[in-house]
Formats: structure tokens, sequence, C-alpha cells
């Protein structure tokens, strides 16, 4: 019998990398508390999850000083905050469960992989290149290569782009709403991580499937969302 289009068809599965490629929010959660306070500016837990979560560095600082940040100014302080975040989480830093054999699955069956993501490179480095994850991956795009951070679909669109595929052929993994919504503006199938919200807050995002790690995945399981 021969094959049927959808059986041939490429597809691309496209990655955030913070909650996602590794279970990191809570220590990004504590550097960001840590570095407010070290500014005097008030921030928590539900505050960081509503309004920082998912978004570019540009965003994240205008919204914790409630002002614009020149790009100068963006730099220092966001190096700052990232360097929190390295020296808490580098003791504890692994792939998110079930990462690598999904991983390693979908290469085998010649699925394309690229990593979107809202961190700087600094942190992008510090992620893929140190555990390695860097050598699964076709393509990376970061937030010094996109104009428009999430909720706007620009990052998983030019990831997309950057591995040669359709929009309506790429699936998404995503923890963050804002990631969420930014896959679903680009016409693509979403799968979210609950590694930051439960499983109820994610419920009505629009997902096609809720996970707690990449143990519960399997690349049939993932295709058929876009089959």
């Amino acid at each position: 019998m021969p094959n049927t289009p959808s059986a041939t068809q490429p597809w691309a599965a496209l990655f955030d990398m913070d909650g996602v490629l590794i279970a990191n929010t809570d220590f990004h959660i504590n550097a960001w508390l840590q570095f407010a306070r070290q500014h005097n500016r008030p921030l928590t837990r539900d505050l960081y999850v509503e309004h920082i979560n998912g978004r570019v560095a540009a965003d994240a600082m205008a919204y914790v000083f409630k002002r614009p940040i020149s790009p100068n100014e963006l730099s220092v302080l966001t190096e700052e905050k990232e360097a929190i975040y390295r020296e808490l989480y580098r003791p504890f830093r692994q792939p998110t469960p079930g990462l690598l054999e999904f991983l390693a699955a979908l290469r085998a069956q010649s699925v394309k992989l690229a990593v979107g993501t809202s961190a700087p490179e600094s942190n992008v480095l510090f992620t893929l290149d140190e555990l390695p994850l860097r050598p699964y991956f076709d393509a990376v795009v970061d937030a010094s290569m996109v104009h428009r951070g999430k909720p706007d679909p620009e990052i998983y669109l030019t990831a997309a782009q950057r591995v040669g595929i359709e929009p309506n052929r790429c699936v998404v993994f995503e923890d963050a709403l804002a990631g969420i919504e930014a896959g679903l503006r680009a016409g693509m199938n979403v799968v979210a991580l609950a590694t930051t919200h439960t499983h109820d807050e994610l419920a009505d995002t629009g997902a096609s499937l809720i996970v707690d790690d990449f143990t519960e995945l399997s690349v049939d399981t993932v295709k058929a969302l876009i089959d």
C-alpha cells in the first residue's frame, strides 16, 4: 500500500528551553525575587508567573521597574539577574525527565528539532552547551534573534522557518502561558508541560496535550496531533 501524504510529509518539534528542556522554573522565580529585593522592587511568585514567565528580558525588566529600560541598562540588569539564576541552578542542572530519550527518538525518525527561547544567549550557552543538548537541535532561536517576544508568535515562526517546515506541521512544547499563546498564534499545535502551572491552570489554554514531563510522550502520540 502506498504511503499517505501525512506519513511522508516532514514535521518539526519546537521546544521552549526554560521549564521545558530543563525543569528550572523555581530557580528562575527565586532568582527574580532575589534580584527584585536587591533593587527594592516589589515582586511575588504570582506576579512572576503572570507577568514575567516566558517573556523576553525587555518586557520583564520594564514590568519590574515600571518604566522603559534602555538597551545598555537592559544588558547590565539582565546579566545581573541571570548570574543569580545560574549560581542557584548550577548544582541542580539536568534535563527534564524523559527528554533525552524523546529527543533521540525524534531524531531517529528524522523529525526536525528547534529551540525557541526567550532566554538570553548566556543562558542558552549555560543550558544547551554545558549539559550538552545543542547537538540534538537543527536550529536555536533566542531572544536576540526576534523583535517581539512571546506571546507574539515571531519566535516560533522564525524557528519553523529555520528548519524549513510549515507552521501547521510543527508541534510546540511549552510551559508558560505566554509561550503557549505564541505557539497557537503561530498556527501550531502545542503540548503543555506542567512544570510551572498545574494541569487545571493549563486546561483552558488551547494546548492539545498536557503532560508532567517527556516520559509521558511518544513520537507517535505527538505526530498524531498534526496528521
